[in-house]
């Protein structure tokens, strides 16, 4: 399919082909992309990696060899009290608070020969930033990653077995950038909210975009939208961060999740903040391809990553491919870690 096929496509044209192909009841489409695309038992009944499994040694050793000119980008929104949050679900925004400060005297510390630190805190709802959901984060009909009951591993001590901490060594790889809204949304590159991004729309990219951005078995795979982008000429104007955190916004269609399983890919990550695309496709749904990727499909989900400046180098000197470090904090049990991604090129 031409770019210009793909970027033209409407909305209800896409959700059109979903509905014909799973049918228009989420909860019997979820069944059967479940049964269709499940990675239960892949990597054994204990596993705790999901597709992170599919990024191994050799494949970071050759990551590795894609820096050539050490030019670094981080992927990260900044984390303070401007943040995109708005309450829901109580995810709000970091709250950083001074312990102690350069006001303080060494009296006021009992510290010897004048000297003074300054100490600081933070909460932070995991998810409320550039973060990877964890494969203990979402659930179907209350079973997790692998066929484990969400009750008995995830409960209020945390993840006893998916928790994040098992990621913090193994998310070093080979990053690809399909930049989609460069390629398909038109002059200012960037799709319009609720823009369903279909395979042949993935497909399409690599072809505009050329070999470097081939996706291969093991790679984390970054998706630009754009949204964001206009998110922050809106921030710009001060008209602060509108409905980003949970309303309409450009993602991936339902229809993806066969190429998402069948690339074999280790995790993906995107500009917006839910991944999919919103509204989602199927009536009164919420979520639903979260609801096959995390538990059935074994996928780490990225959300909230800034790939501005990395797309607009990818661009310039078209090169889509690099070594990428996207560890998660490990929060001993958490569902979810903010992260620091670094892109080298």
């Amino acid at each position: 399919m031409s770019t210009a096929a793909a970027s033209s496509r409407p909305r209800c044209e896409v959700t059109m082909n979903v509905l014909k192909e799973y049918g228009s009841d989420p909860e019997a489409a979820i069944a059967k992309a479940a049964a269709l695309h499940s990675n239960w038992n892949r990597w054994g009944h204990d596993d705790a990696l999901g597709t992170v499994n599919f990024l191994d040694d050799g494949l970071r050793a050759r990551a590795g060899a894609l820096v050539r000119t050490g030019i670094s980008f981080s992927l990260a929104l900044p984390l303070d009290e401007n943040g995109p949050q708005n309450g829901w679900k109580r995810r709000v925004n970091p709250v950083h608070t001074m312990m102690s400060t350069g006001q303080d005297t060494a009296a006021q510390m009992g510290t010897p020969h004048g000297l003074t630190a300054a100490d600081d805190a933070v909460y932070m709802p995991l998810q409320c930033g550039t973060q990877w959901d964890g494969l203990g984060h979402v659930f179907d009909h209350g079973i997790g990653w692998n066929g484990r009951r969400g009750a008995e591993t995830v409960t209020s001590e945390g993840d006893a077995v998916t928790g994040i901490e098992n990621l913090a060594a193994p998310l070093v790889g080979r990053g690809v950038l399909l930049d989609v809204g460069r390629a398909l949304g038109g002059e200012n590159g960037e799709l319009d909210d609720g823009h369903p991004i279909t395979t042949e729309d993935l497909r399409a990219t690599v072809e505009r975009q050329g070999p470097t951005s081939e996706v291969r078995r093991g790679d984390i795979v970054l998706v630009r939208t754009g949204q964001l982008a206009r998110v922050r000429r809106a921030l710009a104007r001060g008209e602060g961060w509108g409905t980003y955190a949970g309303g309409p916004a450009p993602g991936l269609s339902f229809g993806t999740v066969g190429w998402l399983h069948g690339t074999e890919i280790a995790a993906i990550a995107t500009d917006t903040w839910g991944f999919e695309v919103r509204p989602n496709e199927f009536p009164g749904s919420f979520q639903p391809l979260h609801q096959v990727v995390l538990p059935h499909v074994g996928l780490l989900v990225g959300e909230m990553w800034d790939l501005d400046a990395l797309a607009e180098h990818c661009a310039d000197d078209g090169v889509y491919e690099f070594l990428l470090a996207a560890q998660p904090l490990p929060f001993t049990g958490a569902v979810g870690s903010p992260v620091n991604p670094i892109a080298v090129k």
